[in-house]
């Protein structure tokens, strides 16, 4: 390099033809000189491909000179032009010297003399370059060439699987295996090895043990496949926003969304929550015109009612507000409670002032939602007062006046739903149907603000549309069955479908927000990719916002929602668990999906295609429909064109059952006075009669979880649904702190698995298109209650033992401390490993684990006693709260953890920690005072009972309140409990100065 001139230098190109793939061009230019300066070839050697209509080869120098032959020609010339290096002047060699080693330094000459890379897919100039100087603007074919026009677009798909490294799924699977077969082995030892001294004992730990084994077993399969999935929303924006052939105007091709918010009793879920919830939901990003919210008042309150009024009309500056900004989250008192630094990221100069402002309007905004119960109480006895006055005017006779106690409406009405003081046709169950559109459904084009748009914030170039809202109450009549949160569901599925006829719908509680304002985007992701035809639903999971910071009740329940749910993405999909759910209306209608496969053999192993699995002939007839879906023909309309709007862009000959591009676009048309009359219509409680609601159409009836039924029946019928985690959490809510709501929710949830079990939607029924290990998840459900029995039993084994000074097994035989040892390490390297793939802590592991024996041995076994009685002897028990301490501090927003409301629940753990503390103190003083103590039937009994008290202590911490004051009700019930087993272990079985070793009285 160093025998070479600088004059070299100034002739260098790098010439890199456009070839897709950057190879070597090995076209027909002849061969490549082998003679040059230095020995070796020069880029200058090698001939150019044919581009343009020219295809002779030319070479090109640095400067843009012809090697050979003049060649004449405009476009020619161009491509010359183009396939030079920018005209740069030859610098000195020994600036492009490197230092340390003397050779060229190619990096250094580009920087300093501004060339380039030359041309290609890898690289292609600016507009503002040579090449683009020289060509004047101009190529080939009559425009700018671009580097996009040398880069192949192939068809990008909307998600993909991520699979689990198989460093952590392969150990993980293969220690479920030696786990099993640990299990089995144990077992084995333990049926053929029985303790003769206590063959009571034995028995009833083998039944526990074989139970938990199989429980285990239940849990453990369907976790062998978990997998992670991730979206691509910049092909979302490509597909369905941006300019096509198809789309000339880049409107946006999405399918509507309908959101519902459901909501019961005001004075228990407080309005302002809700209203909060609805503005996160109006402001979220989603094309405007395509985005319809819905609430459902299943208590058909003025306070809610005017509440939605007030958050519609802050909606007005709050949504574009959070559009200008980029807030986020755009739940108000979530966004003005965050901790960390508001101005982070934002770079608009008058965010601050804008800030400032929506501030102060949001808290007179609460200031009226807070006061508007006393508001409505003040106006109906001013409104009835006058009446009353007007009418002993009128005629003149006070005595013959009634009392008029009714609820007013801001503009002098009558409220047509419930009253403050109940009357008929206005009492809670007792009510018209009312719909109210709040908002109209907005231009399909954007609509910029300006200057004078508000006279305190500058919206000039902001999207000032706010989706339409609509007020819902269904009407309630005296003798009907209106089955609760799913008969409201219901009602709002079909007034939606009148009203908006999204294909897709979003539910929610009223304590659940929008956290993550793309969230939606990315279920549509899924919903709308290639074979997305055959999803029902996107679960996302469930956070919470409230909780202590050591999760004493395990609360956030990580251990679910991030492994469970997780692990059944991998097989048919998550289960429904009430909130946070996009659900396709197509499938909640009942139908089947477009295609589907039936899994045949002892454990579903061999698959076989349906053929004929939606069934249109028998399912989707125009005259079937008023016995499935009811009398509305304009609701039975709307079916066809849902499943329509709903199918995936057929952009792609892969993609089957799809639409074509552009379907979407043509804008809504208006509501008139006929629809919104027919929608109050669909919600009538006479409207279900005689037909399929609630039996295969829509939510399901007949169980206190409906969610968890009304996903089963649509994995039944051959549906697949997605576990949708995004790397923001996607949606937030509240749950009980309080150890006495956090154990009556859980009575709950398992009061409706032992329904579940107990009906036809118990798994062991399902059909042949469920999967088996998804049958074993659903079957689950249903069994983990029953667990509780066994489970009681199990945590009073080391007191029974103790008192009697016996164990389970006759010695501490070294087989049984080896298969205890390997089960316990076992579960222990099966924890450590979920926790790498699922993301969970180790702390919320043991808080979970925690809980699960908490609430085993009180909630569950009450729901299992329940189910029991009302199936078999149809007694309903209700477990309620019989006292209520008020909080020590309203300030701490951890006040309610430490109140102590006494519950019935409380008296099974109450038993067995008491119970497992005598047994100690009895075993110990046995072992003190005994002539030949037996120290080893001590230890095995002593571990196992403070195995079971560690398990209870978030259980009696939550006892002992703030400051460790237990309630004196608690220590009366603890002592009686604990007096009576002692004298009753006494009675049975009377201390004697015998001490019994095989079987040898000594």
């Amino acid at each position: 390099m160093s025998g070479v001139t600088s004059g070299d230098y100034a002739n260098y190109t790098v010439l890199m033809p456009p070839t897709p793939d950057n190879q070597p061009y090995s076209g027909g230019g002849g061969a490549p000189s082998s003679t040059s300066t230095g020995g070796g070839s020069r880029p200058d050697d090698f001939p150019l491909p044919p581009y343009g209509p020219s295809a002779s080869p030319k070479i090109v120098n640095r400067r843009g000179g012809a090697g050979g032959d003049d060649v004449a020609g405009g476009v020619s010339s161009k491509m010359d032009r183009r396939l030079s290096t920018a005209r740069v002047p030859a610098p000195s060699k020994s600036l492009l010297v490197r230092s340390q080693t003397g050779d060229f330094d190619h990096n250094r000459w580009l920087f300093e003399t501004k060339g380039t890379y030359g041309i290609g897919n890898a690289y292609w100039p600016q507009d503002n370059s040579a090449y683009a100087a020289a060509d004047g603007g101009g190529g080939a074919g009559g425009g700018p060439v671009k580097m996009e026009d040398l880069v192949d677009k192939p068809w990008k798909p909307l998600s993909r699987k991520v699979a689990i490294p198989p460093g952590i799924l392969s150990p993980y699977r293969l220690l479920v295996l030696v786990r099993f077969i640990s299990l089995f082995l144990f077992l084995i030892w333990r049926a053929t090895n029985p303790n003769l001294d206590a063959l009571w004992l034995w028995g009833i730990s083998i039944v526990c043990e074989f139970w938990f084994a199989f429980s285990w077993l239940l849990d453990q399969m369907p976790k062998l496949n978990p997998i992670n999935r991730a979206v691509d929303l910049t092909a979302l924006r490509e597909k369905f926003e941006s300019v096509t052939p198809a789309n000339p105007t880049g409107r946006s091709d999405l399918p509507g969304l309908d959101v519902f918010i459901s909501t019961a009793d005001p004075y228990k879920e407080p309005p302002l929550t809700t209203a909060n919830s609805l503005l996160s939901i109006l402001g979220t990003e989603y094309p405007v015109e395509k985005l319809f919210v819905y609430i459902s008042d299943d208590g058909g309150a003025l306070l809610t009612f005017e509440a939605m009024a007030e958050a519609c009309e802050f909606a007005k500056v709050w949504v574009p507000f959070c559009r200008k900004h980029s807030i986020e989250p755009r739940n108000p008192d979530s966004y003005f409670n965050q901790k960390g630094d508001p101005t982070k990221g934002k770079k608009r100069p008058d965010f601050v002032k804008d800030r400032r402002w929506i501030k102060r309007e949001y808290d007179e905004f609460k200031v009226r939602i807070n006061g508007l119960a006393d508001l409505i109480r003040r106006r109906a006895n001013a409104m009835n007062a006058r009446e009353r006055k007007l009418a002993r005017d009128k005629q003149q006779a006070a005595a013959d006046v009634p009392a008029v106690k009714a609820t007013w409406m801001a503009d002098g009405t009558h409220w047509p739903g419930t009253w403050l003081d109940p009357a008929p046709d206005h009492a809670k169950g007792d009510h018209a149907s009312i719909v109210q559109v709040m908002i109209k459904n907005p231009h399909y084009d954007v609509v910029p603000g300006d200057a004078s748009s508000h006279p305190y914030l500058d919206f000039t170039g902001v999207d000032v549309r706010v989706p339409m809202f609509v007020y819902l109450s269904r009407e309630k009549r005296p003798g009907y069955d209106h089955n609760k949160k799913a008969g409201a569901m219901n009602a709002m599925v079909r007034a939606s479908a009148i009203l908006s006829n999204g294909p897709f719908m979003l539910n929610f509680d009223c304590d659940h927000y929008i956290y993550n304002c793309t969230a939606i985007r990315e279920a549509m992701c899924y919903m709308l990719d290639r074979g997305g035809d055959r999803i029902c639903y996107i679960q996302f999971p469930q956070r919470f916002e409230g909780i202590d910071p050591s999760d004493r009740y395990a609360n956030h329940n990580t251990v679910f929602f991030d492994g469970n749910m997780r692990a059944l993405d991998g097989l048919q999909g998550p289960m429904y668990v009430g909130t946070g759910c996009l659900f396709r209306r197509y499938a909640v209608y009942g139908f089947n999906p477009p295609r589907t496969n039936e899994y045949r053999g002892i454990y579903g192993q061999v698959k076989v295609p349906v053929a004929d699995p939606h069934g249109h002939p028998e399912e989707h007839p125009d005259h079937e429909a008023p016995q499935r879906f009811g009398k509305s023909k304009m609701f039975i309309e709307t079916i066809a064109v849902a499943e329509y709007q709903g199918r995936p862009l057929q952009d792609h000959p892969s993609v089957q059952n799809g639409r074509p591009p552009g379907a979407l676009l043509m804008p809504r048309p208006p509501l008139d006075a006929a629809t919104v009359a027919e929608s109050v219509a669909v919600i009538s409680c006479w409207y279900e009669d005689g037909t399929e609601w609630g039996l295969r159409v829509g939510w399901i009836y007949g169980s206190v979880t409906e969610d968890v039924v009304t996903g089963y029946r649509m994995h039944n019928r051959g549906w697949r649904s997605v576990y949708c985690i995004t790397r923001r959490d996607a949606f937030r809510g509240t749950a009980p702190i309080n150890l006495t709501d956090r154990l009556h929710q859980v009575l709950r949830w398992a009061t409706g698995s032992v329904e579940i079990f107990f009906s036809k939607n118990n798994a062991l029924l399902a059909s042949r298109r469920l999967k088996f290990l998804q049958r074993l998840s659903y079957l689950n459900v249903g069994i983990y209650p029953f667990t509780s029995l066994f489970l009681i039993m199990y945590c009073l084994l080391p007191a029974l033992s103790l008192f009697s000074g016996q164990f389970i097994v006759a010695t501490l035989d070294p087989t049984f401390l080896c298969y205890l040892l390997l089960i316990t390490i076992t579960l222990m390297l099966l924890c450590l490993l979920e926790v790498k793939w699922s993301g969970i802590g180790l702390e919320e592991w043991w808080r979970n684990e925690q809980f699960w024996v908490i609430g085993g041995t009180s909630a569950h076994l009450a729901a299992v006693l329940q189910g029991l009685l009302k199936v078999i002897a149809g007694i309903e028990i209700s477990f309620t709260l019989t006292a209520k301490a008020a909080a020590e501090d309203d300030d701490d927003p951890f006040a309610e953890l430490y109140l102590v409301k006494w519950t019935s629940l409380f008296i099974p753990p109450l038993a067995v920690i008491g119970i497992n503390i005598i047994a100690l103190v009895v075993g110990v003083s046995r072992a003190v005072y005994a002539e030949i103590p037996q120290y080893s039937k001590l230890l095995g009994g002593g571990f196992f009972s403070f195995w079971v008290l560690a398990h209870y202590y978030p259980f009696a911490k939550g006892l002992m309140g703030r400051r460790g004051r237990t309630p004196t009700l608690v220590y009366v019930w603890a002592g009686l409990i604990s007096i009576t087993v002692s004298l009753l272990w006494i009675t049975i079985s009377p201390p004697d100065d015998r001490i019994t070793q095989g079987g040898i009285d000594v």
